[in-house]
């Protein structure tokens, strides 16, 4: 059987800091559910994450960087929610592209690689 490695969203990017993992695809895909939901819970909730998973992610993001990626407020009578601050959204941004310009550039070596891979039915 021949092997089918599609050329989209097989290589996944992460960004380290020596050994310790600062950002990759899963903290990519929690800021965008962040974008689209306007809460951590409900962005957790969205991609199939625990809150406290979310939550302890959004804190190192906070750490991590220069400046906080994620701005919160407390829930309550009023409610709460979160947001990409200045920051968050450039980080974001150019990780979708460093993402891109991966993909782009490996689809050739993507190819010949799943020429190696048994597949069985």
């Amino acid at each position: 059987m021949k092997n089918n490695i599609s050329t989209n969203k097989d290589i996944s990017l992460r960004i380290n800091l020596g050994t310790r993992p600062i950002f990759g695809h899963g903290k990519a895909k929690l800021l965008d559910a962040i974008v689209a939901n306007g809460s951590i819970s409900a962005a957790a909730r969205k991609i199939g994450m625990s809150y406290r998973r979310a939550w302890l992610l959004t804190d190192a993001m906070n750490q991590d960087f220069k400046s906080p990626l994620i701005e919160s407020s407390l829930g309550g009578k009023g409610g709460g929610g979160a947001k990409l601050t200045e920051e968050g959204a450039k980080v974001l941004k150019l990780f979708r592209a460093m993402e891109a310009k991966a993909q782009k550039s490996l689809i050739n070596e993507k190819k010949l690689f799943s020429t190696f891979i048994n597949v069985s039915e």
